[in-house]
């Protein structure tokens, strides 16, 4: 066992099953001080925290929930790997906080049983401690200590209730050698491990500490399916099959006696130190969950609890939202006064304060979400949530916990993709991460509302009750789901596919959230949103920005509009102040620099790279000046409002929700001709094809950045990108086509 007497920093592991409460204690131990990333080399997060235990600085990692030390998932053997200390994925484990639901603590000690296998100093936090008390258990706290041998805390985490003695209770352990192993298999099986232990010693394979060689050994022995039963070769691999069949022979049944072993150990355990009082009749959850689980009315309940949650990630963020975007606004005003013109001027405004809007303007939508996603699990309801949807996703290869992050992803996917991480099983997350941006989000609908009110005829039909522009909106919608769920059972089948996981799920007991483990949470979450996605955003930014401003030799540029230019501004200087004259002039004025701004980027590196690429647009019916608004677009797709508005002569400023503008620009669109031809540039197939392709293309930084961060691998943004940007333009391709020829009857 390491040296841990000492004042220096020591790591502490927190381990426990799903719904035990072990990351709100964590939150109590460590407040704001913690870290989140990913494990190196996986997609499973790291979350780590610094607390003081006496005159020691402990680093706290809480590991991800899991049932036993027998990995099934990444996740899990994760876990098992840091605490037996593989692949340098964390430091070295110096003891561990083992924390258990106080209400079930016969099935958590089949987990504590393997933890204390590992010979490193442990702690036992009976969390839940209040639950328990009012269904009728009873624990003596002290005199389960002294069977186990190791120090025990009764806890209440969302209160923050026994956090200090924890502290003290984990000095105390860190101060004495670690706990004698519980010793409860079979001597013959006691026996073959102890010559695997000798074994791995030998030849070096399993580290240095014995309680982890030990350990190993077990794990090989007993698991014939997992990992750790395939995980060595050679001379170990020979005695891990000549053990199981000496045992065989004996009659002993792998992996079944462990199982069985485990839990008698836990009953004896437990033997008049836990009691339950009998139960008078169904408990409040359980009364509780007849509503809520029920198909009927759980189902509108489940509809109910979303449609608060959709409103409040759409509608509630919304002043928020609007206030970052005026700050931002409001200083790239005040940068534009201060600075003179030039290219840092234009990099300040368009470049660095667009790139850090566009980041912190789904910052609200970032915290209401993940607000009730934190309420919603520590009350206990997300649970139930996910048993519900489970028969609905499942047809489409995905289970009940990827439903929420898809619907919240109508308002923003970035929220969405992050809130997958509730999704234990890598292939259904990764899966539900790969569909969520074919979703229809918030940042289409200017572009839906610009070419559908300029282009789609407002007809109406069964009276006036429906409308052609609202049946196209609603078919635009549709086309985003249909297109994830063929994503989904596509990519389950091919990509992903692989044995399906059975759906596992514990229904924790109804309890009151803690408004500080929910702080905790937003925060946590908005921090790792702008520091590891508010990066890339800005970057790619500002290589768009220098993409659309470049070469930009005024001199070639301005020479054709300087001489009316100076003309207009010099009238200007000369009229009345609110006169219709200095209004017709200013509107002039404002067309000219439209107009100098459009040839701008025609010249720019952007505005050359899609003239190059004009024939691949060709088919879709678009030509340079849409092939270069879309990407423009390419940080986020809203702002192909303000490029359109530019290309056609209409002005950047434009508010994708002002009538006025929208106006403007849907004359200008009217208007345009075809280079050398003069035919109409858009027509009904036109819009339709580039909202078929803005409803499946990956035109946003910020959902391909998050993706980065949640996968920990620049393969599945780059793929997403890849598959979407190919869909969208089939698709576009598709209605175009299909549109002309209907057309031409």
């Amino acid at each position: 066992m390491p040296d841990v007497s000492s004042p220096s920093t020591v790591s502490v592991a927190i381990v426990g099953n799903p719904n035990c409460g072990k990351s709100t204690l964590f939150n109590m131990l460590v407040g704001v001080r913690q870290r989140v990333a990913n494990y190196p080399g996986v997609t499973v997060e790291k979350k780590t925290g610094v607390t003081e235990c006496g005159a020691r600085q402990v680093e706290l990692i809480d590991l991800p929930g899991l049932y036993s030390l027998r990995p099934r998932s990444l996740d899990e053997q994760v876990a098992v790997d840091v605490l037996v200390g593989r692949k340098g994925l964390a430091a070295p484990v110096d003891a561990i906080i083992c924390v258990v639901d106080a209400c079930n603590l016969q099935r958590h000690l089949y987990l504590v049983s393997q933890v204390l296998e590992l010979g490193l100093p442990v702690v036992l936090a009976v969390n839940m401690i209040d639950v328990a008390q009012r269904s009728g258990v009873r624990i003596d706290v002290e005199g389960l200590s002294q069977r186990l041998g190791i120090p025990e805390v009764a806890t209440q985490a969302n209160r923050g209730v026994g956090v200090d003695r924890l502290r003290e209770a984990l000095g105390r352990a860190l101060s004495r050698p670690a706990p004698e192993p519980c010793g409860l298999l079979p001597p013959p099986l006691e026996d073959e491990v102890s010559q695997l232990e000798a074994l791995l010693g030998a030849s070096g394979s399993a580290g240095e500490r014995r309680g982890v060689r030990r350990f190993l050994a077990r794990r090989m022995l007993f698991d014939i399916e997992g990992d750790q039963g395939r995980a060595e070769q050679g001379e170990v691999a020979a005695a891990v099959q000549a053990a199981r069949r000496r045992l065989a022979e004996q009659g002993m049944r792998l992996p079944s006696i462990e199982v069985e072993a485990r839990y008698r150990w836990a009953r004896r355990l437990l033997d008049g130190v836990w009691t339950k009082a009998a139960a008078s009749g169904p408990s409040l959850s359980d009364r509780i969950d007849r509503v809520l689980t029920h198909r009927v009315w759980g189902t509108v309940a489940f509809v109910l609890v979303m449609l608060v949650v959709f409103q409040a990630v759409f509608s509630w963020a919304e002043p928020l939202m609007t206030a970052i975007d005026q700050a931002v606004a409001w200083t790239g005003g005040l940068v534009d006064r201060r600075m003179a013109d030039g290219a840092l001027k234009s990099l300040l405004i368009h470049g660095v304060l667009g790139g850090v809007g566009g980041v912190l303007v789904f910052l609200p939508q970032i915290l209401i979400l993940f607000g009730f996603i934190a309420v919603l699990e520590d009350c206990g309801y997300m649970a139930r949530a996910a048993y519900l949807m489970d028969k609905f996703m499942v047809r489409v290869g995905l289970s009940g916990k990827s439903f929420i992050p898809m619907l919240c992803s109508f308002a923003c996917a970035i929220p969405g993709i992050m809130a997958a991480r509730v999704i234990e099983d890598d292939r259904d997350r990764l899966t539900t991460i790969l569909v969520i941006p074919l979703l229809t989000c918030s940042a289409r609908l200017p572009v839906y509302a610009l070419l559908i009110a300029a282009f789609i005829p407002p007809r109406r039909y069964l009276g006036g009750l429906v409308n052609l522009q609202g049946l196209t909106l609603a078919a635009l919608y549709a086309l985003g789901i249909a297109a994830a769920v063929i994503a989904a059972l596509v990519f389950k089948r091919t990509l992903l596919r692989g044995r399906t996981p059975p759906f596992v799920l514990e229904l924790p007991t109804y309890q009151w959230p803690s408004l500080r483990n929910i702080v905790y949470r937003m925060v946590e979450r908005g921090l790792v949103f702008v520091r590891c996605a508010g990066t890339i955003i800005l970057a790619v930014s500002i290589l768009v920005w220098a993409g659309l401003y470049f070469p930009h030799n005024a001199e070639t540029i301005e020479a054709p509009f300087r001489a009316r230019e100076e003309a207009l501004r010099e009238r200007l200087a000369q009229s009345a102040e609110g006169s219709a004259q200095r209004a017709a002039l200013e509107a002039e004025l404002g067309q000219m620099e439209a107009r100098i701004a459009a040839a701008y980027q025609r010249q720019s590196l952007l505005g050359r790279a899609a003239r190059f690429i004009q024939p691949v647009f060709k088919p879709l019916g678009w030509d340079w000046r849409i092939g270069s608004a879309v990407i423009a677009s390419f940080p986020a797709r809203e702002v192909v409002v303000a490029t359109l508005g530019v290309v056609f002569n209409v002005g950047q400023q434009l508010d994708p929700e002002g009538d006025e503008d929208l106006t403007r620009l849907s004359a200008q669109l009217h208007a345009a001709r075809w280079e050398f031809t003069g035919r109409p540039l858009f027509t009904i197939p036109v819009a339709v094809s580039l909202m078929v392709f803005y409803a499946l293309c990956a035109q946003c930084v910020a959902t391909l950045a998050v993706i980065r961060r949640e996968t920990n691998s620049w393969r599945w943004p780059l793929f997403t990108f890849g598959y979407m940007t190919a869909l969208a333009y089939v698709g576009a391709l598709v209605a175009y086509q299909t549109g002309t020829w209907i057309a031409r009857w």
